[in-house]
Order: structure tokens, then C-alpha cells, then sequence
């Protein structure tokens, strides 16, 4: 049986400017993916689980089989490559991966994050994946996407190394992963 019920992503508390709220950092200890991929086996599995429950539809938009197969592993269902191929399906998504620059969408990014909304579920996340070194990129994606009332809810920082406590730690950062959600509130995005 599925459970139908939406969940909403999590509201961050405490402002850091006066009404805007804080958008968390966190540094996920996992490895870099391979060339031509949008991510590791171990990258998708966080993503799936961090951001979904069983019986969630994610839309897999990534290069790569590895979201694949964490959707599967994971008792989630997914439109996976044949979405890209014939649209996204008309069932409104809990998680849509990406990674950036989009290849093979002819929309610019502001029309790309119209069509997230539209396909995502009240509390829903957009996952976009960019390889770290670019400062100015990731705020361009999230301009973008506030464009169209998606929130920027969260910034992962992908390392190769988990810091440890009590030792300098220099952080091999290889992805950078935008957290992205629709609101649930009618009124749209938090940001």
C-alpha cells in the first residue's frame, strides 16, 4: 500500500538577517563521482534518503545510473532516463535531481524551474548537483529559482573527507548540491 500523505521539507529557524531565513550548510563525507556523472553511488543514496519516503516519485534527471539505483534500493519510484526522453509524466514528483549546467533541456534556467514547480509536490525538493569551484554559479541557480517561487532550502558541500573533530581538516570539496523546495503554503516559495 502507498502511503499518499505529503510531507513537507523542513523549515530552518533563526534568522540571520532580520526575515530572511538561514539557509544551513552541511558537509556530506562522500566520494567524488566519476567523469561524465552527475554523481556517486553513495550521493544518491543520501539524496534519496534525506529527501524522500517510501513510495515518493523522483524524477531522475542526472547522468549516470546511480540515483537509479538508490530509487530502487530505497522503495521509491521513479520516471528515471525515460523521463527525459518523453517528458517528466503527468504525477507530480516529492524530488527531482539535476545537475548543472542542464544538458539536453532546451529551457533556460528560469522556464527549467517553472517546470520543477510545477512537477513537485507542496514541500517537494529540487536537487541541483554543481561541481564545486564556480562562486557565482550556485547563486545564479537559486535567482532563478526564486524566480519562479522555489525556496532555497538548504547547501550541501560534498568532500571526499569528513572533517574530524580536534585535527585541522582541508577539505577535498568536489559538488556543491542546491536544496530547492516548493512551499506548501498556496502564497508560494519561502524565499
Amino acid at each position: 500500500m502507498t502511503d499518499n500523505t505529503h510531507h513537507s521539507a523542513p523549515v530552518p529557524v533563526g534568522d540571520v538577517v532580520p526575515g530572511v531565513p538561514p539557509v544551513p550548510i552541511t558537509v556530506w563525507p562522500v566520494p567524488a563521482p566519476h567523469l561524465g556523472e552527475t554523481m556517486s553511488n553513495a550521493m544518491g543514496v543520501r539524496l534519496v534518503h534525506n529527501l524522500t519516503h517510501p513510495g515518493g516519485l523522483v524524477i531522475d534527471l542526472a547522468d549516470g545510473p546511480q540515483l537509479a539505483r538508490a530509487i530502487i534500493a530505497a522503495s521509491r519510484r521513479s520516471h528515471l532516463t525515460s523521463a527525459r526522453q518523453v517528458g517528466w509524466g503527468r504525477e507530480a514528483a516529492s524530488l527531482i535531481v539535476t545537475g548543472w549546467p542542464l544538458f539536453g533541456e532546451p529551457a533556460s534556467p528560469v522556464e527549467f524551474f517553472d517546470r520543477c514547480r510545477a512537477k513537485l509536490l507542496p514541500g517537494g525538493c529540487v536537487a541541483v548537483l554543481l561541481a564545486h569551484g564556480d562562486l557565482v554559479l550556485p547563486v545564479d541557480v537559486v535567482i532563478a529559482a526564486k524566480k519562479v517561487g522555489l525556496g532555497y532550502l538548504q547547501h550541501i558541500v560534498a568532500a571526499d573527507q569528513p572533517p574530524r573533530r580536534g585535527t585541522p581538516t582541508r577539505l577535498d570539496i568536489h559538488t556543491d548540491v542546491l536544496i530547492l523546495t516548493r512551499s506548501t503554503e498556496d502564497g508560494g516559495a519561502d524565499g
